[in-house]
């Protein structure tokens, strides 16, 4: 069964056009659950049945694996038994009849709009690495981006003249305009820093190490925490603290809630709904600090 593995994983490359943490996370799952099945004696694709994966899915819960981790190894099961059904390997999907576990939308952490202005400003404006950071985390809160979509930016899916960006993640294309200061940190890092950075080297990507190589998602992870500390933020931020701030301040500004689903890259707008709650809770705190019937 494991066999299928790498000819799936091609497929997500090159067809799905999956990011490689998808990948990775998908594979990793099924070699998990082929491992499992074997133990109950089953060596055949042909073999599973919903009621072995609904049994597998008991296993990961017992183990203690969280909601959404079992949630993502049921996405992981039903996109590779949908290949395999596509692809007649199998005649009937058992996937279709497999439920995942609940998972309630807990209301993500955002910053403050001054949080978020601390630290765009902490990166020194002096030095090719800063002016780099710069544009980045202006980058990052002018537009939601994720952090795979922003390390893979090329020079070609920009223009700073329009002031739009063209973002690709998962087989699927999306406009996003910025505004001026993110215009005005990209100018200034592209004209000069970059090439510092490069040194003798190439590439296409916007945002490149200091070794000259294309810029990772740990290594702005990384960076993101230390300006972070030295803003004074308190709370253990990430890259996705920012594209979450980036829509939780667009609905707060009164954005049109389907602007904010397309411009985030999210299918189901019901994921983008959360930032109106984020905001219903915020008002709900200042009634309640205020009001003096409260």
């Amino acid at each position: 069964m494991e066999m299928m593995i790498p000819t799936f994983v091609t497929y997500l490359a090159e067809e799905r056009h999956s990011s490689q943490s998808t990948i990775t996370s998908y594979q990793r799952d099924l070699e998990r659950m082929f491992a499992y099945l074997e133990t109950k004696g089953t060596a055949k694709l042909q073999d599973i049945t919903p009621t072995l994966l609904n049994s597998y899915i008991l296993y990961l819960e017992r183990k203690g694996f969280s909601a959404s981790t079992v949630s993502r190894n049921i996405a992981s099961m039903r996109a590779f038994f949908h290949y395999a059904f596509g692809k007649h390997i199998l005649e009937k999907d058992p996937t279709d009849q497999i439920k995942g576990p609940h998972i309630e939308k807990k209301a993500p952490g955002i910053l403050t709009p001054e949080e978020a202005v601390r630290l765009l400003n902490q990166p020194l404006a002096d030095t090719p690495k800063g002016i780099r950071d710069k544009a980045m985390l202006e980058l990052l809160y002018a537009t939601g981006v994720r952090v795979t979509e922003l390390v893979h930016i090329k020079l070609g899916d920009m223009n700073l003249n329009m002031n739009y960006l063209i973002c690709r993640f998962e087989g699927k294309e999306r406009v996003i305009p910025f505004g001026r200061a993110a215009k005005e940190a990209l100018e200034r890092y592209l004209d000069g820093p970059r090439r510092a950075l490069l040194k003798d080297g190439d590439t296409d990507y916007v945002f490149v190490n200091c070794s000259g190589g294309p810029m990772s998602r740990q290594g702005f992870w990384k960076l993101i925490k230390q300006y972070a500390q030295k803003a004074g933020i308190q709370e253990d931020i990430t890259p996705h603290t920012l594209r979450h701030s980036f829509a939780a301040h667009m609905v707060h500004n009164g954005a049109d809630l389907k602007a904010v689903q397309e411009m985030m890259g999210h299918s189901d707008i019901s994921t983008t709904q959360i930032y109106r709650a984020v905001n219903v809770d915020r008002i709900r705190q200042v009634y309640s600090r205020s009001h003096p019937r409260r």
